[in-house]
């Protein structure tokens, strides 16, 4: 049974490996634009499994900022994996042990999450590493090849591939943005405080790494206060 609940997981985190070995080749490329090597940038992916943290980490990296930076960039780019993993302990039931909690934990990522989730019957931890085991090897995959053709090609592609990653982004939020003030305002406040942070005399001697600490903080508070979201809407999703 637990090994079929793992298969499960496998199959149903297909999608996910392969959306992810597109996104982290462009981590690995970038990655590779950065200056680090090939064996740094897999390290990277293997050990930390979150899109959106690497990125930034990256580039609190280039920007050569101290440690404190990178904590607390992290901190408040990951943070809501904590509330998920929550729910996620919730789910997986009393017979989960720790082990496999802190298996569970590892691979917590949104999509793996969101696939956890949504399944129809009970989730097991067999059927959530499964899925998490599919996706990072996605992930890690594709940013040893990003970080290989970054390291062989010129110049001029690797910075083309690193336009990849926008694109991503774009191709993400703009779809919500359109269909949910809040977060159409988050995102242009979030843009307007980063050409602040990078244009205004004073303003611009801030860090890489603290200007999108600050910047993530103050759109999501602002949204938070302007926007905030009843306990009924919560109930109902």
């Amino acid at each position: 049974m637990r090994r079929k609940e793992f298969l499960a997981g496998m199959k149903a985190g297909m999608p996910v490996c392969v959306g992810y070995f597109s996104v982290s080749f462009g981590f690995g490329a970038m990655a590779i634009a950065q200056g680090l090597t090939v064996w740094q940038a897999v390290l990277i992916s293997a050990t930390n499994l979150t899109s959106a943290g690497q990125f930034a980490g990256l580039t609190v990296i280039a920007s050569g900022a101290i440690i404190l930076e990178m904590i607390l960039t992290q901190l408040v780019i990951n943070s809501r994996y904590a509330l998920m993993s929550l729910a996620l302990g919730q789910r997986l039931g009393p017979n989960a042990g720790t082990g496999k909690r802190l298996a569970a934990a590892f691979f917590n990522t949104d999509e793996v999450f969101a696939l956890g989730m949504a399944r129809g019957k009970q989730l097991t931890a067999g059927f959530f590493v499964g899925v998490g085991i599919v996706a990072a090897l996605g992930w890690i995959s594709g940013t040893a090849m990003g970080a290989v053709a970054g390291s062989l090609l010129p110049e001029s592609v690797r910075m083309a591939l690193g336009v990849m990653l926008y694109g991503m982004f774009i191709a993400i939020v703009v779809p919500q943005a359109r269909e949910e003030k809040p977060i159409l305002i988050s995102v242009v406040l979030a843009l307007v405080l980063s050409c602040l942070f990078a244009w205004v005399p004073g303003l611009n001697l801030i860090s890489d790494g603290l200007a999108i600490v600050l910047c993530t903080v103050l759109a999501a508070a602002a949204c938070a206060l302007f926007f905030p979201v009843e306990e009924e809407e919560v109930a109902q999703k």
